[in-house]
């Protein structure tokens, strides 16, 4: 039997409260109800009406949720669509994985943002080892802070990078349509900067490209 991702169609966590799921319901009916002549969708008004008459009942909800823990399947990995591991090119897609990783965490979860190491090794389907690099940048671009229980948080800076990047960068957009966030369950072509110690620039354009120059210092794109 398949089972409707209620909180997936609503884009909020698993765990939210009875109120947040009622807040985004009535904004979510008035924007998708019939009536509506620039946004009305009847059939995503019936699935919103079902996810809320579900979700706003405890004992339905409980029960929901039973149900889509045992049948629903888990992510891939996202390493099974996107190159992670191709020298520069993959460290840039490590970078733009997390970043937007951590963007739908704080998102849909914006009282519990934080994502694990564990989550993230899991998420991106390879070691940690490959990560080590991949967050030292990012935290000291100042777009994710770290716990001290190696657990990560998305910045404003970071949201500022992934906003103003999303159309400039498909990947980034790719991966944001595709929710590519944090399993809900827990843990069970894209050209790149040519230096890593360079800043990343995003130009407009269609993707991420490397620059021309012999020593490599004009990077077209970026993520800085």
């Amino acid at each position: 039997m398949k089972i409707d991702d209620y909180y997936e169609f609503l884009q909020i966590s698993p765990n939210a409260e009875p109120a947040t799921i009622q807040r985004v319901y009535r904004f979510l009916a008035a924007r998708l109800h019939p009536d509506n002549p620039e946004t009305g969708d009847t059939e995503k008004f019936v699935v919103l009406k079902q996810a809320y008459d579900v979700l706003s009942d405890p004992d339905r909800r409980a029960e929901y949720d039973a149900a889509y823990n045992k049948e629903a399947p888990q992510k891939p990995p996202l390493s099974t669509t996107i190159d992670f591991m191709d020298s520069i090119d993959g460290e840039l897609n490590r970078r733009l994985a997390v970043l937007a990783l951590l963007y739908i965490q704080r998102r849909i979860n914006p009282y519990y943002p934080e994502v694990g190491l564990n989550e993230i090794e899991y998420r991106m389907g390879f070691p940690r080892d490959y990560l080590h690099f991949t967050m030292w940048y990012l935290r000291s671009k100042n777009y994710v802070t770290m716990a001290d229980n190696a657990d990560f948080t998305l910045t404003a800076s970071g949201v500022d990078f992934v906003e103003s990047n999303r159309t400039e960068i498909p990947i980034l957009n790719k991966l944001l349509s595709e929710r590519a966030g944090p399993s809900s369950k827990g843990v069970p072509e894209q050209k790149a900067l040519p230096d890593p110690r360079q800043p990343l620039r995003v130009h407009g354009g269609t993707g991420v490209s490397e620059g021309s120059g012999a020593d490599g210092k004009d990077a077209a794109s970026k993520v800085a």
